[in-house]
């Protein structure tokens, strides 16, 4: 009876062994980082890595990269690749979540959380630099919510060191989860956040901007929306999203979109 029960040990210790090698196999593979190259980037598809979208005139092109938000690429991403390309700005969105088998990370997941993220943003910006239509040296990243928050950690000199890459010309965060600590920054960062938003606390992002000095070489700078929501800038009907009021607010909208050409513009056409 002793060497059944040791036996029967040995097989469920077996079992569970496996099983828990094959969660690891499968979570390592889903966290997998996207291959960003010719070959991925096209039409954005499910499963595909990005698109670019090319404006109109003579290469090379000053570029950014878009960010999405916990949701995944959505109408509003598209919204902003094109009216960047309108700018005159080749914008490449990045499909963070489908290579990696995510479909959202809304719900507070930590599956991909930001500092990890931003090693998409350099392999973006790697990419763009291979590109006999880009202009290498007038690189910037754009992003919201999750995006936002990636964008920020793209910023730091701790991010680049580890990448290996260039600094962003520039880095315009809307709505981010700002940090509570004050990285040393390599690049000049604008935030966009309304006040009234209970999914990325203003608060926070007022808290880490006052951090950095005003002689700071990289202080970020920070526009504060009255009444503004969290994805204030995505024309949508006002709604609940796992628990957060969102909602569109036009004329918070158009001040940043404003801001943020003049923001690019002053950066990247000097």
């Amino acid at each position: 009876m002793i060497a059944r029960l040791s036996m029967a040990g040995t097989i469920i210790s077996a079992i569970l062994a496996s099983s828990a090698l094959a969660q690891d196999a499968e979570s390592s593979q889903r966290q997998a980082p996207p291959v960003i190259s010719d070959e991925t980037i096209g039409i954005l598809r499910e499963h595909q890595v990005g698109s670019i979208i090319l404006p109109q005139g003579t290469p090379p092109f000053p570029a950014v990269v878009v960010l999405h938000g916990c949701n995944g690429v959505s109408q509003n991403t598209f919204v902003w690749a094109r009216r960047l390309a309108s700018w005159g700005y080749a914008a490449l969105i990045i499909n963070s979540f489908s290579p990696r088998g995510l479909q959202q990370v809304c719900d507070g997941s930590r599956a991909l959380p930001g500092p990890e993220r931003a090693q998409d943003a350099f392999e973006a910006a790697a990419y763009l630099r291979s590109r006999k239509d880009i202009d290498s040296d007038r690189i910037a990243v754009l992003g919201y919510s999750h995006g936002g928050w990636t964008a920020l950690n793209a910023s730091t000199e701790k991010s680049i060191e580890r990448a290996r890459a260039p600094p962003f010309r520039a880095i315009i965060a809307y709505y981010p989860f700002c940090p509570e600590v004050a990285p040393t920054l390599v690049s000049d960062v604008q935030i966009f956040i309304g006040d009234a938003d209970d999914w990325a606390l203003s608060s926070r992002c007022s808290a880490f901007v006052e951090k950095y000095g005003e002689d700071a070489p990289h202080r970020p700078s920070l526009m504060l929306y009255p009444g503004a929501r969290h994805s204030f800038d995505a024309n949508q009907p006002d709604r609940v999203y796992f628990g957060h009021q969102l909602a569109y607010d036009p004329k918070a909208t158009a001040d940043a979109v404003e801001r943020t050409r003049k923001f690019l513009d002053d950066h990247m056409r000097r």
